[in-house]
């Protein structure tokens, strides 16, 4: 497997353990719609949330959310239409990016950036 889809099962597993903590209710990993992945669908309360993760090794300057696009946003936009159309009910839903940046000799930091719209 290559080193930047390690990484990404990382990340994710990291942003699981982080939101769970964070009293997030993980519905859905990795969730496909056509060509399109949402890669974590959580709830908080009666929030439904979109989780994009991004993880990265530290690197001066670089930071993982930067990576997300207006396209890649756009792609969300469209699983998640997708999602909600197969699973009514929800009322409020809120797009977030998860950015996990690791390091080689301390704990990963994690920053959440809530009600993103691109």
């Amino acid at each position: 497997m290559a080193q930047h889809n390690d990484l990404g099962k990382e990340g994710e597993a990291l942003a699981l353990e982080f939101l769970r903590k964070n009293d997030f209710e993980i519905l859905h990993c990795n969730w496909r719609y056509s060509r399109y992945e949402i890669d974590i669908i959580a709830k908080k309360q009666d929030m439904l949330y979109v989780m994009e993760v991004k993880s990265r090794h530290f690197f001066p300057g670089a930071f993982p959310e930067e990576s997300v696009t207006k396209k890649k946003f756009n792609f969300l936009k469209k699983a998640a239409e997708e999602f909600l159309y197969l699973n009514p009910g929800y009322k409020d839903i809120r797009f977030n990016i998860l950015s996990i940046t690791l390091y080689k000799n301390k704990d990963p930091e994690f920053f959440l950036i809530e009600d993103i719209f691109l």
